[in-house]
């Protein structure tokens, strides 16, 4: 019989690490505002030597390297999403990632172009 000391931990029991010690703690972002559909990237920069990434931010970075939404990431990572924004914007303010910004409007598509895919899908 198992002594109540003894417990068995498997695919069912959960994470082994609460997601409030992922974060230190903290369950709120200051000085950035970060939605789902946030693009992030990497910006090529370091970490500060004495900055000392967890295991889920190093995978964030890897991440990264192509752009993606806050909301797949927190997908991929299978965490709960704030913990994915505390985080990410630890990355973010240290400079390790920023938001993509889209295309300038002279590399958008007109909104006649627009108007008449959307007619045209409509047609369908």
């Amino acid at each position: 019989m198992e002594s109540p000391r003894e417990r068995w931990i498997d695919a069912d029991a959960g994470p082994m690490v609460r997601p409030y010690a992922l974060t230190r703690g903290r369950t709120r972002v200051q000085g950035v505002r970060l939605d789902l559909v946030t693009m992030l990237v990497v910006t090529g920069r370091s970490p500060n030597e004495r900055a000392r990434l967890s295991q889920e931010q190093q995978r964030l970075l890897d991440l990264c390297r192509n752009p993606m939404t806050l909301a797949d990431l927190t997908s991929e990572l299978d965490l709960p999403l704030g913990v994915m924004r505390v985080l990410v914007a630890d990355l973010y303010q240290q400079g390790l990632v920023e938001e993509q910004r889209s295309a300038p409007l002279a590399e958008r598509p007109s909104p006649e172009i627009l108007k008449r895919v959307l007619d045209d899908l409509r047609a369908l």
